[in-house]
């Protein structure tokens, strides 16, 4: 699919739960959030058609992401169902790490091919400040546990809070070189306000060369995180859905004023 703007689509970001099971400071604010009720959440059908009819109009690349995907139940059987899929030839997972542990070699088998964790601070009370009471070190063994099950590259996504924080860069670098990961560095980003940058290590936040759909937990077609516009494939089909969100992608992020990244997908 190519866009107004001569762009490839060609990639389809799957948010497939608004629940996590931490609580980041830059992802939710302390009181909580209201969670999508149980009959708005597509249904696993719902998302493999999704992703087929995605499939057929040109997309090769989908990326698992939540909330937390690993907290949905059934999520290995939602992995082999899209890795079945003709023209899926790159099939990858975003978590926090903390079920990697447990989920990465049924991961593999099911046909995930690689995984990003989120992973913001190598110092455990820092990492328990950060996402109000996590695990550093289950975090550290879902790492290990998705080299050995050959989901790599394993790439980590750390978050700066601080334009300037160069130490925290270099000891994920380290930590990154140490143990044959690849790092990505993302600044902080507010929907509302329209603050994003390019993600250091990747391409996100490049306008210039996006090539992404999204599809929310709740079934709606974001073609750009920064802009309110988005389409029901319930209301609409999946095929129009898509089509509409290339047709009118924007030629750059604005501002997102109805959701936050939790209920997106990042």
């Amino acid at each position: 699919m190519l866009d107004r703007f001569n762009r490839h689509i060609n990639y389809l970001r799957v948010s497939v739960t608004d629940r996590c099971n931490f609580r980041c400071v830059y992802c939710m604010p302390p009181e909580g959030v209201t969670m999508l009720r149980h009959e708005d959440i597509l249904s696993y059908d719902e998302i493999v058609e999704v992703c087929k009819v995605a499939a057929e109009l040109g997309v090769n690349k989908i990326r698992i992401t939540g909330g937390e995907p690993l907290v949905r139940k059934g999520i290995v059987h939602l992995v082999s169902e899209i890795a079945k899929i003709e023209g899926i030839t790159d099939l990858g997972m975003t978590t926090n790490g903390f079920y990697l542990a447990q989920y990465a070699k049924p991961l593999k088998e099911a046909g995930l091919m690689r995984v990003n964790v989120s992973l913001d601070t190598l110092e455990s009370e820092a990492f328990s400040r950060i996402t109000r009471g996590g695990d550093l070190e289950q975090v550290l063994k879902g790492i290990e546990a998705a080299q050995k099950a050959g989901l790599t590259p394993v790439k980590i996504n750390t978050v700066l809070f601080d334009r300037e924080d160069q130490h925290k860069k270099q000891k994920m670098l380290q930590f990154a070189g140490d143990h044959g990961l690849e790092v990505r560095f993302i600044r902080q980003m507010n929907l509302a306000n329209g603050d994003f940058s390019v993600v250091e290590g990747g391409t996100g936040g490049n306008c210039a060369i996006c090539n992404r759909l999204r599809l929310t937990a709740n079934g709606y077609i974001k073609a750009c995180l920064f802009s309110d516009e988005e389409y029901n494939v319930r209301k609409l089909g999946a095929r129009k859905a898509m089509m509409e969100a290339v047709a009118f992608k924007p030629e750059k992020g604005t501002t997102c004023s109805h959701r936050e990244f939790y209920n997106i997908g990042g």
